[in-house]
């Protein structure tokens, strides 16, 4: 089959009944047929999206709750925005979420919707953190009807969730903020014959939730990256479609932002990117003593985490 031109993406306009009752009725068919039978494709630009920004995972509503991660889309209007990461109840028992990618082909980025399936697909090898490292995902697992938690990569402080596991995360790639897959400096990942499978399994496209948190980032000024200058003020929430309150976590700086047309770091030895494993996001913050007049600046050594690296990190920031 040959592949779909992607078409260009236009923000949404007010629906009339007849037409969200045809939306309805194509979304219940589109649940029992393969993903790759309709367009995956929806948006493309020749501009590189911005470097995927650092922000911690609010803490888990509750059981059932799958993370999706924080991504780019795209308005012809504003330019690149971001929608923020959120916990996404999920549609089914026994479902995963792919996240969406950019690509780039024939000279654009190309943006792949993310899906629900039973098996977690190809995303570009793009490294969003929280258990998805770039392949796969690292944080948790169904069984017998209910989700089982990867504490060391999920945000979970409540007594409501008891079906909990600790299991390291090991990354053995650089970890980076490149958010692209292909061109220059992009991820240089293909997918895997178990995503390549897993791409012809059925799936169904975001839920409501989720279309609900892309169409009020797409609204909110300060998620422009025009605006934020790859730094949202709201780069994750705890619900989808709630940018306010406790459960709304800020981005923190990371770096200059490029500017439009400039291209993240690749790999440091040009090679493509190993499979990676699994992913355990953030390390210990580094403690600097400010620096007395007239005299060097002294490291102080890194603490012990033999012992109470749980206690002494608190919450663990992607890319940190």
């Amino acid at each position: 089959m040959r592949p779909q031109r992607p078409v260009r993406h236009r923000s949404p306009t007010p629906l009339s009944g007849l037409h969200r009752l045809a939306l309805g009725l194509m979304a219940i068919c589109l649940m029992a047929i393969p993903m790759t039978s309709f367009a995956g494709v929806f948006i493309s630009v020749d501009i590189a999206p911005p470097p995927l920004p650092v922000y911690a995972q609010p803490v888990i509503p509750g059981p059932g709750y799958i993370w999706a991660p924080g991504y780019w889309s795209y308005d012809e209007d504003g330019g690149y925005f971001w929608v923020p990461g959120t916990w996404v109840l999920a549609p089914y028992v026994g479902a995963l979420w792919t996240p969406g990618y950019w690509g780039w082909r024939e000279g654009i980025y190309v943006f792949h919707m993310g899906y629900w399936g039973p098996r977690i697909g190809f995303y570009g090898g793009i490294n969003y953190g929280f258990g998805y490292t770039g392949v796969g995902y690292a944080g948790g697992y169904w069984s017998h009807g209910e989700f089982n938690y990867n504490r060391s990569v999920n945000n979970i402080r409540t007594t409501n969730i008891t079906n909990v596991y600790n299991r390291t995360v090991i990354n053995n790639t650089t970890i980076n903020r490149v958010s692209y897959n292909g061109g220059t400096g992009g991820v240089r990942a293909r997918p895997t014959e178990q995503e390549q499978l897993a791409a012809h399994e059925q799936h169904i496209p975001p839920t409501g939730a989720q279309l609900r948190q892309v169409r009020m980032a797409s609204q909110e000024r300060s998620l422009r990256a025009s605006v934020n200058h790859g730094v949202p003020a709201i780069a994750a929430t705890r619900r989808p479609g709630v940018f306010a309150g406790r459960g709304v976590i800020r981005a923190r700086p990371a770096g200059e932002y490029p500017r439009a047309g400039g291209r993240a770091a690749m790999h440091p030895n040009g090679r493509p990117y190993p499979h990676p494993q699994n992913y355990r996001p953030g390390a210990h913050p580094a403690r600097l003593p400010h620096p007395k007049p007239g005299g060097p600046m002294r490291r102080k050594p890194a603490p012990d985490h033999r012992k109470g690296h749980g206690q002494c990190c608190g919450n663990r920031p992607i890319g940190a």
